[in-house]
């Protein structure tokens, strides 16, 4: 059972040692995502808009800017949970330093999945203030994409973390990057509707976290979406991040357990 206290200074840890280092993210966490949004958004959405007009009823735009809100937490919450985590089993083992305090595995484990949300949210919420002075949010409603952001990159993270404490090389975490997460940009309506994937193909998405969590930011943005589909969305990311978190608690206790 894991207790509020310790996984509070587990994080309080690791927002400690980012104030220190913090700089050293500001273009892959803040700057980048912008960039990447003006390039796609405004430049080649302008193209898209010329041949074909709206996407799905909306400006490539306004299609585009939760997509890569979502994709771009995913891939910097898979970042933070694969060799960082090395470095606290193995590397520079800070996991097994929190442990010889009054702190369990399990607590270990929940405070850092506690710090990978807490950045995911401040990327979140400099990518949304960047996305609405550009044009990219056409609804109030769409705040609530930054929670939505939050729970898919979280629902990746808790299992990632989970496999991460499993290994003592970080040879696979590279091949995961490049043969699983990037892939799943194409897959998940992240640039383009599902719809336009062969009919074979379509069927992925709903296997994909990252596609439930674009259509939740990309109904909060619009500001419509279906409620029986939010509540499909939300049990499908909800179930892989408690799944994520039952590994996690397992395999830190597995790992770093005297």
């Amino acid at each position: 059972m894991m207790r509020a206290e310790p996984v509070w200074r587990v994080l309080e840890g690791n927002l400690v040692a980012y104030r220190r280092l913090w700089r050293g993210s500001i273009f892959s966490s803040f700057l980048l995502p912008a960039l990447f949004l003006a390039a796609l958004g405004l430049g080649v959405g302008g193209l898209v808009e010329r041949r074909t007009g709206t996407v799905a009823g909306l400006g490539y735009l306004q299609f585009v800017t939760p997509g890569i809100l979502a994709a771009i937490l995913v891939q910097q919450a898979a970042v933070e949970s694969l060799w960082p985590v090395m470095a606290g089993t193995k590397w520079q083992r800070t996991f097994h330093a929190a442990i010889s305090t009054p702190v369990t595995p399990d607590e270990v484990f929940g405070g850092y999945l506690a710090y990978v949300a807490l950045r995911l949210v401040l990327a979140a919420v400099a990518f949304f203030v960047v996305a609405a002075a550009i044009g990219g949010i056409d609804s109030p409603w769409g705040v609530l994409a930054i929670p939505a952001g939050v729970l898919g990159g979280a629902a990746f993270s808790a299992p990632l973390i989970a496999y991460a404490a499993t290994r003592d090389t970080d040879r696979s975490f590279s091949v995961i990057m490049r043969l699983a997460i990037m892939p799943l940009f194409l897959f998940s309506g992240t640039f383009f509707p599902v719809h336009r994937l062969p009919d074979w193909l379509q069927p992925v998405a709903w296997f994909s976290p990252l596609f439930h969590a674009v259509e939740l930011c990309r109904g909060a943005m619009r500001g419509s979406i279906a409620a029986d589909r939010v509540v499909i969305h939300l049990v499908v990311l909800i179930a892989v991040l408690v799944a994520g978190c039952w590994a996690g608690a397992r395999t830190f206790r597995e790992r770093l357990a005297p």
